[in-house]
């Protein structure tokens, strides 16, 4: 009889672990992208999707032998989505204290540095005292805003939400906000390395919180730990491969920012 109970017992744990590595479509992985971050995630003229979070997806399904499928999403923080299966994870999000209560994560797939941008005299500082009064500019849904709301907006710093880096962009240039929070690589490409943002700088030290993170992961269900594993395995041998380095060398993630 225990024989029997023993072997009992062995088929329930195959069949639990054969149910957590299906719960989604085998040969196949559908990312949940909300396309509006260049040059992490966005479309280009051609309506293509291009970008750093694009192209270490198709990598990392290439090393696991899988399908890509991407699920166009207008917010980026869609837990809700997730966890309804309209898809099996989400790219590109910083895995804050406050997201871990709603998904798991990914390894980082790459850090990233927070910066208060302004005007090179403007005297600011990435601070609450500092920015009293003043207009800051962030993107909606994203961790910054989440930081500025909790920490800058009760301290009397007015935050202005933005639904694209560019209109965002526009509004400072034009004087109508007084600096942005971004990280480093976005900032950048949208304003500083241009004709336009040569009046603009990175203004103070980099912002750090446990609101903000420090890197930028993919958000999958608590209970998909089977493709949760499968994702930081094929990570893992992209770094070995060499190809990570590949993908990543032209986005300039390891540059240092100027003080």
């Amino acid at each position: 009889m225990a024989l029997i109970h023993i072997g009992v017992a062995l088929a329930l744990l195959l069949s639990v672990g054969t149910v957590a590595a299906d719960e989604h479509p085998q040969g196949e992985i559908r990312f949940g992208v909300a396309a509006l971050f260049p040059p992490f995630q966005s479309r280009n003229p051609q309506g293509q999707l291009v970008g750093l979070n694009i192209e270490l997806g198709h990598a990392l399904c290439a090393q696991l032998n899988w399908r890509c499928t991407w699920v166009d999403q207008v917010q980026v923080e869609d837990f809700r989505a997730l966890e309804a299966h309209r898809f099996d994870a989400i790219m590109g999000m910083a895995p804050t204290s406050e997201r871990r209560r709603w998904a798991s994560f990914t390894d980082n797939l790459y850090p990233f540095t927070t910066r208060l941008v302004a005007r090179r005299r403007s005297g600011l500082l990435p601070s609450a005292k500092s920015l009293k009064g003043k207009r800051v500019g962030v993107l909606l849904g994203s961790n910054r805003e989440a930081f500025a709301h909790s920490k800058w907006a009760p301290r009397g710093v007015i935050v202005k939400s933005f639904w694209l880096n560019d209109d965002l962009v526009r509004s400072l240039v034009a004087g109508e906000i007084d600096a942005t929070l971004q990280g480093t690589v976005e900032i950048r490409q949208a304003l500083l390395d241009t004709e336009a943002g040569q009046d603009f700088d990175f203004v103070g030290e980099p912002v750090t919180a446990a609101l903000l993170g420090d890197g930028v992961a993919i958000a999958v269900r608590k209970s998909d730990t089977a493709l949760r594993t499968a994702l930081n395995s094929a990570l893992e041998q992209l770094m070995q491969n060499g190809e990570y380095q590949r993908i990543i060398q032209p986005y300039r993630l390891d540059v240092a920012p100027e003080t």
